[in-house]
């Protein structure tokens, strides 16, 4: 088996293939090597909804994009612009400022060109109507400026990327775990150690090394030693094989620690799920429709305002306030007006802890919450809301007045049953700390200089995200610097 290659890639996510795929345009060697086996391949990506945050100037920018057009529904469309300037501005805004203002420019000014690429290498995009717009006097209006995804969700974006690795010649290998890089002596890396079941532990010499497999978020001693106590007992939305090992290695060999490494994107994730993620339900289990209702802990009491923003911009920081609330449990809540507005694939899914009575009081008995605190805190909430027009597709003001925390938009009052609940704890996504790199996602070390032979993209690059995200960031983000890191890899080893 040859142990030589121009371009060797740890990691088998979105970023890991969209380095592959791009050193491939340049090199003649490229290896992709996935701890997971082949079952598990596709790292967190498989577990997303395929959702990427991109620009455009309207509906028609996209179109030429899409897998299959309905020009019935078409005309019936309406996506505001969203530009480069846009996406920046929301980046800075919800990470309060701290983004990497560099890595953020790019981010924000590659993101339109990154899908075409994507299309070009096969990926199949079409239009999240069902997550993202709702129809409002006849008309589907997205929100949120995040309407484009991959065809068959995250599972169907690693079949895309899969394929097009195989087409194009990128060797992979799952079920071989990287255990260490290779030093050159002076600072930099000139290939992987990888141990297999079949091969044993075996050393692989490579031009260069692209780092893309994923943060510390599978790892509980590294989430309870970075994120802080009660993060060990977070569940898992994703790959169990995110566990820190390229962070580890690199950061052995000098590279420099960088971003919000006690941060990390976490979500309101049904109380029923499995430890780690669900390889056939993947992102369904996540409860995304609480700025329609009320969102209480086990003790009866609203803790977050649920209507702040659309959720594209609160849900991945949602996660950690439930964990902080008593027992790490919270209940979503709706009633019959709100109900028929639910993301039904989310909220129908096998197993959900859905619950459902004729009176608050009984949907209190029935979660186990004290009927008196929650029968409160119901009648508080309905009695604090002032008058206006509800409209889930703009952020319509519609609130409340004199509680804490107020309820900023859509609030409608909760009086017509039945009544649901639905159990949710805290699903950890993907962690915030990482490496820093430069533009060609080159890592930097210690000392700020390029680490030679060594590159890196995805969720183990630091300084994009700190606090929270903009909703569709991860996957775009993971193939905006994994292409500039395959595409400099490739250049390192030409030149």
């Amino acid at each position: 088996m040859r142990n030589r290659y121009d371009v060797v890639v740890v990691g088998g996510g979105n970023a890991a293939f969209c380095a592959a795929h791009a050193a491939r345009e340049h090199a003649e060697r490229v290896l992709l090597l996935e701890k997971a086996p082949k079952e598990w391949g596709g790292g967190n990506s498989y577990f997303t909804a395929g959702a990427f945050r991109t620009t455009y100037a309207g509906l028609d920018d996209l179109v030429p994009l899409l897998d299959e057009v309905d020009e019935e529904r078409l005309a019936r469309t309406e996506l505001p612009p969203y530009g480069p300037e846009d996406f920046l501005e929301d980046l800075m805004r919800v990470t309060h400022g701290r983004s990497d203002k560099t890595l953020a420019s790019i981010l924000a000014n590659d993101a339109r060109e990154v899908v075409r690429w994507l299309k070009e290498k096969g990926i199949r995009w079409r239009l999240l109507y069902e997550r993202q717009s709702y129809q409002v006097e006849g008309k589907h209006r997205f929100w949120g400026n995040l309407a484009l995804g991959s065809v068959g969700g995250g599972k169907g974006l690693m079949y895309q990327h899969a394929t097009a690795a195989e087409r194009s010649g990128v060797e992979v290998r799952y079920g071989h775990a990287v255990r260490s890089l290779l030093p050159d002596g002076e600072g930099g890396v000139r290939g992987v150690v990888c141990r297999s079941d079949d091969e044993g532990e075996q050393e692989i010499e490579a031009g260069a090394v692209v780092l893309a497999c994923g943060g510390f978020e599978s790892d509980v001693r590294m989430r309870a030693q970075y994120l802080g106590p009660g993060w060990d007992l977070a569940k898992v939305r994703g790959t169990p094989y995110n566990t820190g090992d390229g962070l580890e290695m690199a950061l052995k060999l000098g590279a420099q620690p960088y971003g919000h490494w006690s941060g990390c994107h976490s979500v309101a994730w049904d109380a029923n799920a499995p430890e780690v993620g669900d390889l056939e339900l993947t992102n369904l289990l996540t409860k995304q429709s609480y700025p329609l209702g009320i969102v209480v802990n086990a003790e009866g009491r609203r803790f977050i305002d649920e209507g702040a923003d659309f959720r594209n911009y609160t849900y991945a920081r949602y996660g950690a306030e439930i964990l902080r609330q008593p027992g790490a449990i919270a209940y979503q809540l709706f009633d019959a007006k709100t109900e028929p507005l639910l993301r039904q694939d989310e909220y129908t899914a096998p197993g959900v802890s859905r619950y459902e009575a004729r009176s608050v009081r009984e949907l209190a008995s029935k979660i186990g919450v004290d009927e008196e605190a929650l029968a409160r805190t119901v009648e508080e909430y309905n009695a604090s809301i002032q008058p206006g027009e509800f409209n889930p597709a703009v952020k319509d003001g519609k609130r409340t007045r004199g509680i804490i925390p107020p309820k900023s938009n859509w609030a409608l009052p909760l009086d017509t049953p039945p009544y649901l609940a639905f159990a949710v704890t805290c699903g950890i996504t993907f962690t915030f700390g990482g490496l820093r790199i430069d533009e060609d996602g080159r890592v930097l070390d210690r000392g700020g200089r390029p680490m030679a032979g060594l590159f890196a993209a995805g969720e183990l690059v630091g300084g994009l995200f700190y606090h929270n995200y903009p909703g569709g960031s991860g996957l775009t983000a993971g193939a905006v610097f994994g292409r500039r890191a395959g595409y400099a890899a490739a250049r390192s080893v030409r030149g």
